[in-house]
């Protein structure tokens, strides 16, 4: 049995995408800085100019760099196909505008990223394409909102911000049966936690950035699809043009290779934490899959084999200022936007301001929290004592 077949993940994880015998010895593969192509003969050349390319033919269309992330993902994911894209963001947008057109009908969870949501909301009607909300957990009942030019049921599960477990072969089902393409969101997971396509999903995205590069140094993007979807995705990839450095490929294969024991941590620290901040009083409910209390559990625990470092935190009542000196005097979580990079992060914001069609109290307010690698002691004794700033700012003010 050769490396490749390996069905181990962590196997698959050392050896996916690379050829020491083809990279004269190297481990890694080299990075391929490329722009133009030379072609080796006119033949060559004219194959390529009538669209029977034998040859690559310009740096924009990928390389062999790239070529080792694509087939370490389709491989890992369980797909046919994969295309990299320069953000997380243009995976997203790259996939709706391969497959919807004017007068198609979108359908969009309530929590879809924010980045993500202001494309559908600001681009896609001025292209005569209807945007619909759902509620995130509606499930096998999105057959009431499906029509008959309804193309696209979009998920992201768990959702962002609020992480609502979304039932996926259900809706794959439901999309299936009127004639409509499941995408999905599955970056949360990672390739490795949840299996998108046996779950009934059709195109999986992913914002590379995250786990899969690990390390909050680069912006990148993934689609993975079977076959049959690959030429129109593909068409929509060319077009559109996003596509990341042969530098920032070469980091997102290097940061691949550690995913599995870095996820394993990310879990294990997040998991302590969460169950410490159940014990809050300030904290009115932690919103973390993974914990038997969360509602999209039983989901969780059926679709996914593990969980990562992300999770949000719903407050009880706590004012500006108060927030401000919790999180200001924080040592070991940085307020930044991101995760999945190997430091604890957080931020607070507030859902109403992102929702349409899901009831989240105007006044709510969440803490968005991702569990690095650091000592859960540490990142706990660092929140317990935000948590104290908090309370002092508080009956202060009272």
């Amino acid at each position: 049995m050769g490396h490749h077949d390996s069905q181990e993940l962590d196997t698959q994880l050392v050896y996916l995408g690379r050829d020491p015998k083809r990279d004269l010895g190297s481990v890694n593969p080299p990075v391929h800085r490329t722009s133009t192509v030379i072609f080796p003969d006119y033949k060559t050349f004219r194959a390529y100019e009538d669209d029977n390319a034998t040859h690559r033919g310009y740096g924009r269309y990928g390389s062999p760099t790239l070529d080792g992330l694509e087939e370490a993902l389709i491989k890992l994911e369980g797909a046919d196909r994969a295309i990299i894209t320069a953000s997380g963001l243009s995976a997203i947008t790259t996939s709706l505008l391969a497959f919807l057109n004017a007068g198609d009908h979108v359908l969009i969870p309530d929590c879809m990223y924010s980045c993500a949501r202001a494309f559908v909301v600001q681009e896609l009607p001025r292209l005569g394409i209807e945007v619909e909300f759902y509620p995130p957990t509606i499930g096998a009942d999105i057959e009431k909102l499906m029509k008959k030019n309804t193309k696209v049921v979009y998920t992201e599960s768990p959702g962002s911000n609020t992480f609502e477990m979304q039932d996926l072969p259900a809706l794959a089902k439901v999309a299936h049966a009127h004639g409509a393409l499941l995408i999905s969101d599955n970056t949360w997971a990672t390739p490795l936690l949840q299996k998108p396509f046996d779950l009934g999903v059709d195109i999986s995205i992913h914002s590379a950035t995250k786990y899969i590069a690990g390390h909050s140094d680069l912006v990148m993007g993934a689609v993975t699809c079977k076959q049959e979807h690959f030429k129109t995705l593909n068409r929509a990839h060319r077009n559109i043009g996003a596509i990341p450095s042969g530098d920032n490929a070469y980091l997102a294969l290097r940061g691949l290779r550690t995913m599995a024991v870095r996820l394993q941590k990310h879990q294990e620290h997040a998991l302590k934490v969460a169950e410490w901040l159940q014990t809050v009083p300030e904290v009115k409910r932690v919103l973390y899959p993974a914990l038997p209390t969360d509602p999209g559990h039983a989901i969780w625990k059926r679709d996914m084999t593990g969980a990562s470092g992300l999770f949000g935190v719903e407050l009880n009542t706590v004012t500006e200022e108060a927030l401000g000196a919790m999180l200001d005097g924080l040592e070991y979580f940085g307020m930044g936007f991101s995760w999945g990079g190997y430091e604890s992060l957080i931020v607070a914001y507030t859902p109403s301001r992102m929702r349409s069609v899901t009831e989240w109290g105007k006044d709510a307010r969440f803490l968005r929290l991702h569990i690095g690698l650091e000592s859960p002691k540490d990142l706990i004794a660092d929140l317990d004592a935000g948590f104290q700033r908090l309370r002092t700012t508080m009956q202060k003010a009272a």
